[in-house]
């Protein structure tokens, strides 16, 4: 068939030819190469698109806004020998469309951003528009760029580089471009579903941001009056401030209706202990008037707060979630969590450190754990401290139960060390510690920034044991027997434990339930600002 269709096409080129030569007929010479040209196609369809590093490059000259996704499409066409990706039978594949709709619609990711050749691919996608079209090739790599924009802003984030200037050393997710395309390619419907390159989490967020948009467009996030003469409200008291505390508690969810009772009753109780559980303070029913101070930060600074935690999502490897034992620690939460087979198996109060010695956010292996630990004074302490009250006082160091080394000083293991009474040794370059405490009294304020940098955790013994509950070397005898505070002991682990040290002012539990949690190094609103610079 397609000899004989060849045969037609060199046949009426000749007499194309021989035309044009007797009769030098320009507009027969056009038809007689139209007709030819058509049966070409009939006969082996539209040649295929053409794209290499040139075109790419001359591309983006001619479309200078989106010349910064021009390293990232380069790469994703490299990894295909530069053919073609949204075109298959000579038309546009659906994937384009459904691409081209989630990016109309990135404000439900949390994103204020639009794509520079927005405007070029709606009139590519609508049948109906009049404007006229770019090329085949411009148009495949328009809609190559509109992926990398969206790739970014959705399942990538920020760049590792600039994660990093502002303190996140948690490993990143190591997907590509081009495998995450391998993905929607391979099934499209992906793009509208909970995506396996995304953590969990991340969709979980996204269902409280639309919830918490909603509650801004009902204009029903009141004011809360506080009157400066009440320094805190507790069950059975009356005031128009604990009807309005009622009100915002049904808002949000804490209160299945508002009866609209000023009273501090029963019902409002059990409010306020879910209120409290959710905002990270102790469940007790009392109301301070710090805390209506930060019910009453505006709804848009809730948003913000689960929008750029929806970003911190984003840098997260989902495959974190699925080691079979790790320790996770959020420090504005004050909170750590031990999962093993994917169940949580112990939670812990923390004391993280203090505004002047933030604790880092990164990751490593607890290697080993110190019973009756020593505890190492820094350098910084000796110097600023322990200097002075030296000076004041030769016998501070014995009184003290600390010694001087000829490179340190140290305090002897005992119930008053200050790494408590096990420590728990995990590789970094910050010399931060998790830790136990004598001082368990500070795990009951809600302000719990209170550490050189190290992290105390009131359930030392705990986390021992679970770390050590299959090997036969430690009973519970054992470990507290090594936890008198006489002698200091070291076990190096069977198996090193993943340790993850992460920063969220928002999550959502496993019951479903938004968490937000002060903001304690300030850290939300540079990277708001940041994000809104991309």
């Amino acid at each position: 068939m397609r000899k004989y269709f060849l045969s037609i096409v060199v046949i009426v080129c000749g007499v194309s030819v021989t035309t044009i030569y007797r009769n030098r007929n320009e507009n027969l010479t056009a038809k007689v190469f139209s007709i030819a040209k058509n049966i070409q196609e009939y006969t082996f369809g539209k040649p295929e698109i053409t794209v290499n590093k040139a075109i790419i490059t001359d591309f983006f000259k001619k479309y200078p806004e989106i010349k910064k996704y021009q390293y990232h499409v380069n790469a994703v066409y490299k990894k295909r020998n530069y053919k073609s990706i949204w075109y298959e039978d000579n038309r546009i594949i659906d994937l384009a469309s459904m691409l081209y709709a989630k990016v109309n619609q990135l404000e439900e990711d949390g994103i204020d951003s639009k794509f520079p050749c927005q405007d070029k691919i709606e009139g590519i996608l609508d049948t109906k528009s009049i404007t006229a079209n770019p090329s085949e090739t411009d148009t495949e790599l328009l809609l190559s760029s509109m992926y990398v924009f969206y790739a970014k802003k959705v399942f990538f984030g920020i760049d590792n580089e600039k994660i990093r200037k502002i303190g996140w050393f948690l490993p990143k997710k190591n997907n590509s471009y081009d495998s995450v395309l391998d993905s929607l390619l391979t099934d499209p419907n992906s793009l509208n579903e909970d995506n396996k390159n995304m953590l969990g989490q991340y969709y979980k967020l996204r269902g409280f941001l639309k919830i918490y948009r909603q509650i801004e467009k009902n204009g029903n996030w009141n004011h809360i009056a506080t009157d400066t003469a009440v320094k805190l409200y507790k069950p059975n008291d009356s005031s128009k401030t604990i009807g309005q505390i009622r009100q915002r508690l049904n808002v949000t969810g804490d209160l299945k209706q508002d009866s609209k009772s000023n009273v501090y009753d029963n019902e409002l109780m059990v409010g306020v202990l879910k209120y409290k559980k959710r905002n990270g303070y102790q469940p007790n029913y009392l109301i301070t008037n710090w805390q209506v101070q930060r019910m009453n930060l505006p709804i848009q600074k809730y948003i913000q707060a689960i929008t750029v935690n929806m970003e911190r999502c984003r840098w997260m490897d989902p495959e974190l979630t699925n080691a079979n034992e790790s320790i996770f620690i959020n420090i504005p939460a004050f909170q750590l969590v031990y999962t093993k087979n994917g169940h949580t198996e112990l939670e812990s109060s923390l004391l993280v450190g203090k505004n002047i010695s933030e604790t880092v956010v990164f990751s490593s292996y607890v290697t080993s754990i110190v019973f009756s630990p020593y505890w190492n004074i820094p350098q910084s302490i000796v110097e600023n401290e322990l200097t002075q009250a030296v000076f004041g006082d030769k016998d501070y160091l014995a009184k003290h139960n600390m010694e001087s080394t000829k490179e340190k000083v140290r305090q002897k293991p005992g119930g008053k060390n200050p790494m408590g009474l096990v420590k728990f040794m995990f590789p970094n370059p910050n010399d931060i510690y998790l830790h136990d405490t004598p001082s368990k009294s500070l795990f009951e304020f809600n302000y719990r920034a209170l550490s050189h940098g190290c992290i105390n955790m009131d359930k030392g013994k705990e986390l021992a044991q679970l770390l050590l509950k299959n090997d036969p070397e430690w009973s519970i005898e054992r470990i507290t027997d090594a936890m008198k505070g006489e002698k200091e002991t070291t076990y190096m682990l069977k198996n090193k434990v993943s340790i993850y040290i992460g920063y969220f002012t928002t999550r959502v539990d496993d019951k479903g339930d938004i968490h937000f949690y002060e903001d304690i190094y300030d850290k939300d609103e540079k990277l708001a600002s940041l994000i809104t610079q991309e």
